[in-house]
């Protein structure tokens, strides 16, 4: 337990010490956000606002975790494939970050270009899972044996989990304090089931989001942009499958799975009936067309995450 708090603090310091550097060198390359003509008109303000901001959460992650890793000597290979899957889930964002800065609109890669790139990379950890603990899914007591099912279903949450993510970044602090509350489920889950280099792994990005949210808070200073959130999003689903608790991460992840499913059901609902369902998708821009401040959702949505957060480890002991 002493470690886990070592591996936030460091990660917290961290990211508060790189951040400062790193969004002056945004704002004198003027690295900015591209806004979306769709978005709400309150978010026009926001062009310009520097952007790749997961950058610095990130780095203060991979380091504050090798370091505590070593210290508690927990530096296993499943810590390393977690590291490596993050690593590339955040070389996979900037990218779409750089075409969007480099094309000055709000498009990177294509859906496609972004799919296979972000299959290939959680196919990482599922051949690792593969390996060392055959195809079985765990709740609990229970274990279920699902054969050949099991690498696509894995990478189906891994890759689910970093869009699902993604689709939630979209207000100042929203990504990030809606994160806190399920990276702390996986650090509890992770502690219960004996993999403590989960758990440790999980700390640091608390560390890190409660260190963002010191630049990313009303009036953002800066956006994680997909660096960040396709990366943390491939980062709680890796932790998911690797720490053997992917069944409960649709529960403390629900507020993810929410604002996915709220695209699927306007989208599906227009091609087929031409009307839709939300003012706008995701959720969150409902809500702020219904006339709800962005601070107000993010807290609404925060209350939500740690809720869903306690019912998932209240699951995991009744099972």
């Amino acid at each position: 337990m002493i470690m886990i708090a070592v591996g936030l603090l460091l990660s917290l310091v961290l990211c508060l010490l790189l951040g400062v550097p790193y969004i002056d060198f945004l704002k004198k390359k003027t690295i900015g956000q591209y806004v979306l003509d769709l978005a709400p008109e309150a978010h026009a303000k926001k062009q310009g606002t520097p952007t790749t901001g997961g950058v610095f959460i990130i780095l203060a992650i991979i380091i504050s975790s090798v370091v505590t890793l070593l210290m508690a000597q927990q530096m296993s290979k499943a810590a390393w494939i977690i590291l490596i899957t993050l690593l590339f889930m955040a070389l996979a964002g900037l990218q779409d970050d750089y075409l969007k800065i480099k094309g000055k609109e709000n498009k990177g890669l294509s859906p496609r270009g972004k799919l296979i790139r972000q299959i290939l990379i959680a196919l990482i950890p599922t051949i690792y899972c593969m390996q060392h603990g055959g195809t079985i899914l765990t709740l609990g007591s229970k274990t279920f044996d699902i054969g050949l099912f099991y690498p696509l279903l894995s990478v189906f949450i891994i890759t689910g989990a970093s869009n699902a993510y993604n689709l939630t970044d979209g207000l100042d602090g929203l990504a990030a304090s809606t994160g806190i509350p399920a990276f702390l489920a996986c650090i509890i889950l992770a502690f219960m089931t004996g993999h403590t280099d989960v758990a440790i792994i999980s700390a640091t990005v608390i560390g890190a989001l409660i260190g963002f949210l010191r630049y990313n808070k009303p009036k953002a200073q800066v956006f994680m942009g997909d660096t960040g959130s396709l990366a943390l999003g491939g980062l709680l689903g890796t932790l998911a499958v690797i720490g053997k608790f992917e069944l409960l991460l649709a529960v403390f992840g629900g507020v993810f799975v929410m604002e996915t499913l709220s695209v699927i059901i306007q989208v599906t609902s227009f091609k087929l009936t031409g009307n839709r369902v939300f003012k706008m998708s995701p959720i969150h821009h409902h809500f702020e067309l219904c006339g709800h401040s962005e601070t107000r959702i993010v807290i609404e949505f925060t209350i939500v995450s740690l809720i869903l957060s306690v019912i998932a480890v209240w699951l995991y002991f009744i099972f």
